[in-house]
This record gives C-alpha cells, sequence and structure tokens, in this order.
C-alpha cells in the first residue's frame, strides 16, 4: 500500500489552484475535466507526479458551497520557519487562525492556517 491523495471538494478551482501553487509552493501535476460527469479535477504535490503524495482538488459545476462538517480534521505540512511562512501568508491576504506558538501539552510549534474553502492547514516547525 502507498498513500496517494486526500481529496477535498472546492468553491471556485482557479482561486483554489492559485493558493495552493503561489502561496504554498505546490506544483499543479494535473487538471482533468469531466464534462459528462460535471466535475474538474486538479492534482497538487511537492512531487512531480501523481504518484507522490497529493491533494486534489474536486470542482463540481455549478456548487459554491459545502457543508464543512466536524469530522474533517486538517491538512499539514511542515515547514523550516514556522514565523516567516506565517509571515508571507498574512502578505498573501491568507487567515492565519492559530498563530505559531507550542501546541497544547507539548512543545512542537504549530500554526493553522484558512484555505479560500475554509479548509484548515496545520503548519508544524521542522524540529532542528
Amino acid at each position: 500500500m502507498k498513500y496517494l491523495h486526500t481529496m477535498i471538494r472546492v468553491n471556485h478551482l482557479d482561486e483554489s489552484i492559485k493558493f495552493y501553487t503561489e502561496v504554498l509552493g505546490m506544483n499543479l501535476i494535473s487538471k482533468s475535466d469531466y464534462p459528462d460527469g460535471e466535475f474538474t479535477l486538479a492534482f497538487l504535490s511537492y512531487g512531480k507526479t501523481k504518484q507522490d503524495p497529493c491533494i486534489e482538488l474536486t470542482y463540481n459545476y455549478g456548487k459554491h458551497s459545502y457543508d464543512m462538517g466536524n469530522a474533517f480534521g486538517h491538512i499539514a505540512l511542515s515547514t523550516d520557519d514556522i514565523y516567516q511562512t506565517c509571515s508571507k501568508v498574512k502578505e498573501a491576504g491568507v487567515k492565519v487562525v492559530r498563530e505559531p506558538g507550542p501546541m497544547k501539552h507539548g512543545t512542537t510549534v504549530i500554526a493553522f492556517i484558512e484555505d479560500p474553502n475554509g479548509y484548515k492547514i496545520e503548519l508544524i516547525q521542522n524540529a532542528i
């Protein structure tokens, strides 16, 4: 077995692709339109192929909002400098919903940001 991707539904595909590529530095691996099924899929990764761990963005034609529910938690990314990363995303207009600091009941430094659809992304400081 191998982990391949996590799929999330998005309201505006181009806005989401821009966030994940320009703000978070991911690569757009592929974007495929399925008119008969009325959806478009975009795969993004820090790798170069769909065989690398990806986020799959699914846009369903005509659907512009989803109930977030309370089962999905967040996507997690590591960073070498969490403070610089948070500063950079703020400059890009991204909402930081939890400023960098130690996690509750631990010492790992984390922060949370929000993508254009309201999905939480946890940033985790790499250990030095």
